[in-house]
């Protein structure tokens, strides 16, 4: 029987009760083959591939969703040198996981019995190429793994009042490239393990082409695009830090420069990550980072 995808996730979620449904272990071990080999090339690219020396100065359609100013920088610059300190190790491991956790939805899709196809299809728009997640019984699907506040936006189906990192701007370009009016995210909680399906329809979704064209016209100029985003308050200290859109970025030393009155971001050592400030009202009683 053909399966809809609107029962995607209570029927991975059934894979897992008692009185579950029969799995065929033969072509489990076939997607288990599969899942492996993905899960042998992530690990590579994580621990043999150095951030420095990424290949950064091209459009992808992953990245159009990202602010200007991000865009410009990574078309124009390269990766700031000490970039391998700005991202932690541990940041670093979380991204990996999050790359395990996709290919495992994947995996129990298919485990499921629902039709997955075209996985890491290359697909190309307007000149700049991209590769899809797949595609689960006819329907676009891009898979995600969040934290618990981000995996509220999907459950919820808040994207698209807050979306930092451009998801809907990179799941419109995936749909544009294949002429598809709908498409999907399907997504993980990294520390609760809950799966939700956010369906995403057209009227929803960005002219991605017409957004390439923009952005083409904005990295081919030497004028730098206004700050992403505004420091924000930390607390009721009185100083600022980065937006959360702004830590993970790799050009946030070189975009800062200017910040506490031109002598750059302060970073200091909190007990759960670290903070960069902008602006200091009053000095924190924590370590201070002078090489990062």
């Amino acid at each position: 029987m053909t399966k809809h995808i609107s029962s995607l996730v209570k029927d991975i979620y059934d894979l897992f009760e008692n009185d579950g449904p029969d799995i065929d272990e033969q072509e489990l071990t076939s997607n288990l083959n599969h899942f492996s080999e993905q899960l042998e090339q992530h690990i590579k690219t994580f621990l043999f591939e150095k951030r420095d020396d990424r290949k950064n100065n091209y459009l992808r359609l992953s990245g159009i969703g990202k602010p200007d100013r991000q865009v410009w920088y990574s078309i124009n610059l390269k990766p700031e040198k000490n970039n391998n300190k700005i991202i932690e190790p541990s940041t670093k491991i979380k991204f990996l996981y999050g790359y395990i956790l996709e290919e495992l939805l994947l995996l129990l899709a298919k485990t499921a019995k629902h039709k997955v196809e075209d996985e890491q299809k290359e697909l190309v728009l307007n000149g700049v190429v991209g590769h899809q997640d797949a595609v689960i019984d006819g329907i676009l699907v891009d898979c995600k793994s969040t934290s618990g506040k981000g995996f509220e936006k999907f459950k919820y189906q808040r994207l698209n009042e807050d979306d930092p990192f451009g998801y809907i701007e990179q799941i419109s370009a995936y749909a544009q490239a294949n002429g598809y009016e709908e498409a999907a995210f399907l997504v993980i909680d990294k520390s609760s393990g809950e799966i939700c399906l956010t369906p995403i329809h057209s009227l929803e979704m960005i002219d991605a082409e017409k957004r390439i064209s923009e952005l083409k016209k904005i990295v081919s100029t030497n004028a730098i695009p206004d700050k992403c985003y505004p420091d924000i308050p930390d607390g009721k200290s009185g100083n600022y830090k980065l937006h959360v859109g702004c830590v993970y970025c790799d050009y946030k030393r070189t975009c800062w420069s200017n910040a506490n009155g031109g002598k750059g971001l302060r970073v200091f050592n909190y007990s759960k990550n670290k903070r960069y400030l902008t602006r200091i009202g009053r000095e924190p009683e924590v370590e201070e980072l002078k090489d990062w």
